[in-house]
């Protein structure tokens, strides 16, 4: 059975941040589900979630093994490699969430997430991304900044990521953020929204 310290660490946390953010029955396509802890927890706790998990196809059969275990009633898995547009579902969502990913994902791929998340979202609907961040290097703590040069010590690719630059990329693709939240651990979240489209009345000339 896949078991995630980190998820059973942070999942309390983080579902205060999801119970305040989220609409009412809401539809949320998960990144990197991993061992589907968190998709398990979250519908538990919140009535009326529907909770779609991802992985890329590598991890697809083990992670829908420990959903049928976790949580057998939560729609199966799917296969979701961020860098192929084509792998990303055609439906809408009020949310795409993705926690401890960006920072193993490699820079060019997190652009990829940010673009297909703008590309899923409903109108109004927001991009919740939960890791450690730096703001143009500056680490929040040196802790960090530690975990920062291990990963790029195993794959040059991986980094903690700039939550200034992210922001910006969000932006350049309609996705404008709302919050920047603190949470335990020198971990954050960030939430960005697809704006509604901005609505013109005509006159009579």
């Amino acid at each position: 059975m896949l078991f995630s310290p980190a998820c059973e660490r942070n999942k309390g946390p983080i579902l205060a941040v999801l119970k305040e953010w989220l609409p009412a029955h809401a539809q949320v396509l998960e990144i990197g589900s991993g061992s589907g802890q968190h998709a398990a927890f979250f519908c538990q706790q919140i009535a009326g979630l529907t909770w779609q998990t991802s992985e890329r196809q590598e991890s697809l059969t083990d992670l829908q093994a420990q959903l049928e275990a976790l949580s057998p009633t939560l729609p199966a898995a799917i296969a979701l490699d961020v860098t192929d547009a084509g792998q990303w579902p055609c439906q809408s969502f009020d949310a795409v969430f993705s926690a401890n990913t960006a920072h193993i994902m490699s820079a060019a791929a997190v652009t990829h997430l940010l673009a297909g998340a703008s590309r899923v979202l409903r109108p109004s609907g927001l991009l919740l991304l939960y890791g450690p961040f730096h703001d143009g290097g500056i680490h929040t703590a040196a802790s960090n900044a530690a975990f920062d040069q291990h990963l790029r010590s195993l794959d040059p690719a991986m980094g903690v990521r700039d939550a200034i630059e992210l922001v910006q990329q969000g932006q350049n693709l309609g996705l404008d953020l709302l919050a920047d939240l603190p949470l335990p651990a020198n971990n954050r979240m960030l939430v960005l929204e697809r704006p509604k489209p901005a609505s013109c009345s005509h006159q009579a000339a």
